[in-house]
């Protein structure tokens, strides 16, 4: 068995990537999936319509590298975190559609848990704060608005669970610790469910995976998907398999991920940074049962506003686009554009406050839009930068490693080296999302090296040092923390 298959299970969409034993791309197959829109705020998705891609794609990526399941050493799987699915152990079926990270329809509750105290002992417990962007809240939300549901016996999972629960045939009901680590419910000091938590949020331990490693055995695929057995050997977060992917095995090490959302983590070692800047403690990864802890940041809009720009404004036809007309805007205008559709995150954590645009003119045009919507991107890490340096004086020299759709933009990198202030490394490999979960299940199979051989197979394609003047950048941040305040206030 010569390859790996790394399952990229994202927000928009799924991908299937086959590596080889160096590590190489060899096939890759991606699919788009229906994103629902029920109310505002509201975002769902379909688990069938996940499982129906994934396992597309899958087969896809297979099928273009001349492989079969004797060739595949094991599967590794990366997902969008947060996203919350409950399903009927019995049938495997879904009682409610996924309801997705960006979600906010449990604002109110967060609301009433932060009112009556609770948000400094949830802190504590999960290194997590009180907003609908958390699993925890979905899940009650889906027992208590399904008929019947808490007379039932259910499986509540974050993706991975799910995918794992449908490739093993309903034979396995696992995460991994970073996953669990982002639901409201789990205890990141001492790596096992919350009854505290759990009793707060009224969630019924029973229905809750069984927490492993992130390189583990977590069974083998039902042989009639692939026309064999496969075993699942790694499971991580999006963020913390592009932590992996990036090599961030040191303390002081920052990656940054720039997909539909923006996710920064710092990796602090095995000692957990408690926030007073409001960032969230997670785990970084955990590997032979030893947590390796990490500061996040998360913006909820980075690339989604250069797809609203496409879709919603239909003033560029491609993502591509964006960078091109940014580079032709208007030097005099200052437009500043806060994406907060579907509220704020890290620092701010506000799920109400709703995007604003700054400094329209009668000369405003795409050009302009789209360097404001790229300018946004930079502005957020920035203040996300800010927070970590505040919260832990041995990030100061940080050099960031960056990924993600955006990070292959050059204009959009070198803005954000400008507006930050330090250097920028893009890797030469920029599918480290799938590459750390590839590298999770290789290393557990014993096809690939252990992390310090991984780190130095880490190679970097450009670096992007800063050439705005620190007057001009401190001045252009001074606008955007002015726009942020008024829309916060509005």
């Amino acid at each position: 068995m010569t390859h790996i298959l790394a399952i990229d299970q994202g927000t928009t969409s799924s991908r299937a990537i086959v590596f080889d034993g160096q590590m190489h791309v060899v096939a890759a197959a991606q699919q788009e999936f229906t994103q629902h829109f029920p109310a505002s705020g509201w975002v769902e998705h379909d688990p069938e319509e996940i499982w129906e891609s994934v396992l597309a794609t899958c087969r896809a990526a297979l099928k273009q590298a001349g492989l079969t399941a004797k060739d595949i050493a094991g599967i590794g799987i990366t997902n969008q975190r947060e996203t919350t699915v409950i399903w009927d152990r019995a049938t495997g079926v879904p009682i409610h559609k996924a309801i997705v990270w960006q979600d906010r329809r449990t604002a109110d509750l967060c609301a009433d848990l932060k009112d009556a105290g609770h948000e400094n002992r949830v802190t504590g417990v999960t290194g997590l704060l009180l907003d609908p962007y958390f699993s925890g809240t979905k899940v009650k939300w889906i027992l208590d608005h399904v008929e019947v549901a808490r007379d039932r016996d259910l499986a509540f999972g974050t993706i991975d669970s799910f995918l794992i629960w449908r490739l093993t045939g309903g034979k396995v009901h696992a995460t991994d610790a970073t996953n669990a680590a982002r639901t409201l419910l789990f205890d990141i000091h001492q790596g096992r469910w919350s009854d505290a938590m759990c009793d707060l949020l009224d969630v019924p331990q029973q229905v809750l995976p069984k927490v492993m490693d992130c390189a583990a055995d977590f069974g083998t695929t039902d042989p009639d998907l692939f026309g064999g057995p496969i075993p699942i050997l790694g499971v991580a977060g999006d963020q913390q398999a592009a932590t992996i992917g990036q090599a961030c095995f040191a303390p002081g090490m920052m990656k940054s991920t720039y997909g539909t959302g923006c996710f920064a983590l710092l990796n602090t070692g095995t000692t957990p940074v408690r926030s007073e800047n409001r960032l969230l403690t997670t785990i970084a990864y955990q590997l032979d049962g030893q947590r390796t802890y990490a500061l996040e940041g998360s913006i909820f809009i980075a690339g989604a506003v250069v797809q609203w720009l496409r879709d919603g404004l239909k003033i560029i036809d491609t993502a591509a686009q964006s960078g091109e007309l940014a580079m032709q805007a208007d030097p005099e205008q200052k437009v500043i554009m806060v994406p907060a559709f579907t509220g704020l995150g890290a620092p701010y954590w506000n799920p109400d406050c709703r995007g604003a645009i700054f400094g329209l003119t009668r000369n405003t045009g795409p050009a302009e839009l789209c360097r404001a919507a790229l300018e946004s991107v930079a502005y957020q890490t920035r203040d996300l930068l800010e927070a970590m340096h505040a919260d832990w004086s041995a990030s100061g020299d940080t050099v960031l490693r960056v990924d993600g759709g955006m990070a292959n933009s050059d204009q959009a990198m070198q803005g954000l080296a400008d507006i930050l202030g330090a250097p920028v490394d893009r890797p030469a490999m920029v599918e480290t999302t799938a590459l750390g979960a590839a590298w999770l299940a290789g290393m557990r199979a014993g096809l690939y090296p252990d992390a310090d051989g991984f780190a130095d197979t880490w190679r970097l394609d450009q670096r992007f040092t800063p050439v705005l003047a620190s007057k001009d950048r401190d001045q252009a941040y001074e606008h955007w923390t002015r726009a942020v305040n008024a829309t916060l206030m509005v």
